[in-house]
């Protein structure tokens, strides 16, 4: 159990369900003070606060389109005057807005797409960074995809080359504030059986995935909880930064 995240204060991005929702309730579990993000599932967001208050944790909620910049920072300073401060900051918010080849893609659906995977990400970190460079101190973890590494799958491309954006800011941002004592990772989920794939995936789509898969499955959202654990832990990975761990069951070995 990591001991040393007892008393943390932590906001996750895109939290009301799948993975996000999972590391809440195993953060809360371990002790850390929680801000629960979503933008349109508020519900969602309530029944994992409520989850975590049940079981005697301490969580509150934060809903606000994390892909408006002015929105974005202002998430960021109200999860810190709701926690008292932040020390760890998990992007998990993303989203395909439906599979479509690059020739086929609309406009609509590109801005979409960069505005939230890519937006997101850049707007919540560049407020983290601000706040934990001055208090030299922090932790960010991003949600990036097996997809920056293959392209993804059927019509996945443009969601891909946005994850493949999130990998490379994990990096500079790394780079960028190690000398801050502010380490920056992220973790990158391959198929796993969450809502996310339940409106962008067809079951036949699910099935030839898995068959690809070396362990013969797909995922959980649970399984992929204990590498946000790892990496938020100072304890269990204080000298990792600018690393992505791959949860995919093999899928891909980088």
């Amino acid at each position: 159990m990591s001991a040393d995240l007892e008393g943390k204060r932590c906001l996750i991005v895109g939290a009301s369900s799948g993975i996000g929702a999972a590391v809440a309730q195993r953060f809360g579990a371990l002790g850390v003070h929680l801000a629960v993000h979503c933008n349109d599932n508020r519900d969602g967001a309530e029944a994992v606060a409520d989850a975590i208050r049940a079981a005697g944790g301490s969580a509150g909620v934060l809903q606000g389109n994390i892909a408006d910049a002015e929105l974005a920072a202002g998430l960021i300073d109200k999860a810190g005057e709701m926690l008292g401060g932040l020390d760890i900051l998990i992007n998990n918010a993303g989203s395909m807005f439906g599979r479509t080849a690059i020739a086929d893609a609309t406009d609509e659906q590109y801005e979409d797409v960069i505005a939230l995977n890519i937006g997101g990400v850049f707007f919540a970190s560049r407020r983290a960074a601000q706040l934990m460079r001055q208090q030299r101190s922090g932790t960010i973890i991003n949600t990036t995809s097996v997809a920056a590494r293959t392209g993804g799958g059927d019509g996945a491309g443009l969601y891909g080359s946005a994850k493949g954006f999130v990998s490379t800011i994990t990096r500079v941002l790394a780079k960028e504030l190690a000398p801050f004592g502010v380490r920056v990772n992220a973790v990158a989920p391959g198929v796993i059986r969450t809502p996310f794939h339940d409106r962008f995936s067809t079951p036949e789509q699910l099935e030839a995935a898995a068959r690809g898969i070396p362990m013969g499955r797909l995922g959980t959202a649970e399984e992929c909880v204990g590498a946000y654990e790892f990496l938020a832990s100072q304890r269990m990975s204080g000298y990792i930064t600018g690393q992505i761990i791959e949860v995919n069951g093999g899928q891909l070995m980088p």
